[in-house]
């Protein structure tokens, strides 16, 4: 009877801990897909800005640790998009120019917490590097430059994690500097679906 009732104390004292861990919400290594809205600001210092949008689409990989409700968590994304520029007759009559915003890296940091059960809210920031390729043809000749643009990126969304399928609202701000004459910025909502493990 005293092996029987030592037995299961042990079991007891093994399985408590364990289902802590597992209970414990927003923490561990996760996977996602992510799809949403993606405007690219070109502005002409003193003179305009250009607003162009397309579909944006891509991956993200993270990890987070969650103390005592307050998480911070590690992450890296890959993302690309349709958003480009065109236009026909800008400094001579029939010329073309093309600007195309491909590939995003970026890598960064998040800090959230609780907001209401199963929901947390919170902010991020790292670095983000796009690549950005410019055309412009006169008609004569062609002219083509193609640059990895450094920049960084701030944001701020909502997740609910339940039994390891996570969901994102996300909104994305990101700074590239200057290209080809224009500053470029933009600016992104996302959707992001993914598994916690």
């Amino acid at each position: 009877m005293n092996k029987l009732i030592f037995a299961a104390a042990m079991a007891s004292a093994v399985s408590v801990p364990a289902l802590a861990q597992e209970e414990t919400p927003y923490s561990g290594p996760y996977v996602a897909g992510l799809i949403g809205y993606d405007i690219v600001d070109l502005r002409v210092p003193n003179v305009e800005t250009i607003h162009n949008d397309g579909l944006l689409y891509g991956g993200v990989i993270g990890y987070d640790v969650n103390v005592n409700g307050a998480v911070i968590g590690f992450e890296g994304e890959y993302t690309d998009s349709t958003t480009n520029y065109s236009a026909r007759d800008v400094l001579v009559a029939g010329d073309s120019e093309r600007l195309e915003m491909g590939r995003d890296l970026y890598a960064g940091v998040r800090i959230g917490g609780q907001i209401a059960p199963n929901m947390m809210a919170y902010a991020k920031g790292g670095y983000t590097n796009a690549k950005a390729k410019a055309r412009y043809n006169d008609g004569v000749d062609v002219f083509s430059d193609s640059q990895n643009l450094e920049g960084y990126r701030l944001g701020a969304g909502i997740e609910t994690d339940t039994n390891g399928i996570l969901g994102r609202l996300e909104y994305r701000y990101s700074n590239y500097g200057e290209f080809q004459g224009f500053d470029i910025e933009r600016h992104q909502v996302a959707l992001i679906l993914g598994y916690r493990f």
